[in-house]
């Protein structure tokens, strides 16, 4: 993200003829919400901030009864270039603030800016680089989402076989034209299944640059007449998509997950921090896969990364470590999909691995690691695995865990009681 003031701001509205600002935020179940404001509106919203309806937002995990305020990040101005280049528009990641102008302690960007803070004080500050993976289907003559496409491409096939080079080729261009670098793109292993791959970022920008590409590559999608998914396993058959997310801790210049005078091995530290996260896993997996279809990508065989375990060569592990060119060793979570909310997931992450570091466990990697097992099969195992752990708890928070779980569990209760077709046409005909 840029530098900005607000007169900056104000500068870039006039010359690029913005004529509307989109102030954005993301509710607690990783969803994007925005409302527009006219460009003429942005100094009175610096110095009265802009209310929305804290009772809209029951299903979304903010306070039933006050108002909430949006105070807009200037650093997160950007235009946003596949809408009209007349009368242009632009958006601004808010945050949430309460009427006593006290941070609202629900606010997903809040929370992970506080635990980033809390680890700042130790010294540490916790890079993050996210794989996100999606589908791009064709959509019906009424512009309906359907699961259908018709190119055959597999793992990184270029054009003609990849028919998709062009809608990644835009997504990376709108995205570096709003100052979010990406560090590659290609065609992943299922027909229609691609990745983008953004840099190591601090969690807040990162988490930031998730909600970003998630929007653009759907509307770039939508201007190329295709559907964009980041659906974990919109398919039978087809390989899930997920969000591999590969992690740094530093500290004074350096990864203390890495040993200091061999890059190429985890440090003490670094070991700890793993088996923190190893420890919480399931407990957090509401989280980190976080919708009923989240657990179809993570069954047995499909290399999604489900085993409480993590030697450095097994695709079943939710943690990998690989050495990378040069001889430094990266540290990689598997388990995550692109439904999680990246602002959750990522102070979560930090949490445990700082709580495994202080607590000094550590494990070699060619030994079984402490926990075992796997994670939580599907969604009702993971609201289980959650009760018996208060970790989550703990770092986000009662309110915000207490609507987080009750809508949860209505998607697992509602799913339960739904009769599939799989259901009727195994056995209405036989029985």
């Amino acid at each position: 993200m840029k530098s900005h003031t607000l007169q900056s701001v104000l500068d870039v509205i006039r010359e690029e003829d913005v004529e509307f600002v989109r102030l954005q935020f993301t509710d607690t179940f990783g969803t994007l919400k925005n409302i527009a404001v006219t460009s003429d509106q942005i100094p009175r919203i610096f110095e009265t901030p802009f209310p929305i309806e804290g009772s809209s937002f029951q299903k979304g995990g903010m306070g039933e009864e006050e108002r909430l305020y949006l105070i807009p990040d200037l650093s997160s101005f950007a235009i946003l270039p596949w809408r009209p280049q007349t009368g242009r528009v632009a958006r601004l990641l808010c945050d949430l603030y309460k009427a006593d102008r006290t941070p609202c302690e629900e606010s997903v960007r809040y929370l992970l800016r506080k635990v980033s803070d809390e680890a700042a004080e130790k010294g540490y500050t916790f890079y993050v680089k996210p794989e996100c993976e999606f589908f791009l289907f064709h959509t019906d003559d009424d512009g309906v989402a359907t699961t259908l496409t018709h190119e055959k491409a597999g793992y990184l096939d270029l054009s003609p076989v990849d028919l998709a080079e062009n809608v990644r080729r835009d997504i990376v261009l709108a995205l570096e034209e709003m100052g979010f670098p990406v560090e590659s793109s290609h065609h992943e292993r299922s027909a229609g299944q691609q990745e983008i791959d953004c840099g190591y970022l601090p969690a807040t920008q990162a988490a930031d640059q998730i909600m970003t590409l998630k929007m653009t590559v759907r509307s770039i999608a939508k201007r190329h007449g295709l559907h964009a998914t980041f659906m974990p396993k919109p398919k039978n058959g087809c390989d899930g998509s997920g969000m591999h997310i590969q992690m740094r801790l530093m500290k004074d210049g350096k990864n203390v997950l890495l040993e200091k005078d061999a890059p190429d091995k985890l440090s003490r530290e670094g070991m700890a921090f793993i088996n923190g996260i190893l420890k919480h896993s399931a407990g957090m997996a509401v989280f980190t896969n976080p919708i009923v279809n989240s657990y179809k990508r993570l069954s047995p065989g499909w290399g999604a990364g489900a085993e409480l375990s993590w030697p450095p060569k097994d695709s079943e592990s939710v943690i990998r470590t690989w050495v990378g060119y040069g001889g430094s060793r990266e540290v990689e979570l598997c388990s995550p999909d692109c439904a999680a909310n990246p602002y959750l997931i990522f102070a979560l992450l930090l949490s445990a691995g700082l709580e495994g570091m202080e607590e000094g466990e550590t494990c070699r990697e060619q030994d079984p690691p402490k926990t075992g097992g796997r994670l939580p099969a599907n969604l009702g195992q993971a609201i289980e695995a959650f009760a018996k752990d208060p970790f989550a708890l703990k770092i986000l928070g009662e309110p915000l865990t207490a609507k987080y779980l009750k809508k949860k569990m209505q998607e697992w209760d509602t799913y339960e009681r739904l009769v599939t077709p799989w259901e009727v046409e195994e056995y209405l005909h036989r029985i």
